[in-house]
């Protein structure tokens, strides 16, 4: 049940991520933090489901994510 959940809660932030940044508007910064949300849950399920390969691919975009974040939302304040 726990694992279940938080594979949905990495899809849903991950696909609305990505909307947000299509979008290519103000708001689309966001799309990063729910992507970092998205890392979150897919690193503590690869962790969970001992899915290595998962987790170093998540680790890596969580720091894409975080570039993101430090781009869209930091600087341009």
């Amino acid at each position: 049940m726990l694992l279940e959940l938080i594979e949905w809660i990495g899809c849903a932030t991950g696909l609305c991520g990505a909307a947000l940044l299509a979008l290519n508007n103000r708001y689309s910064g966001w799309g990063f933090v729910l992507f970092l949300l998205s890392n979150v849950a897919w690193i503590y399920f690869g962790l969970l489901t001992h899915a290595t390969g998962m987790v170093v691919m998540q680790v890596g975009f969580t720091a894409t994510s975080l570039m993101g974040v430090w781009r869209w939302m930091i600087l341009t304040r």
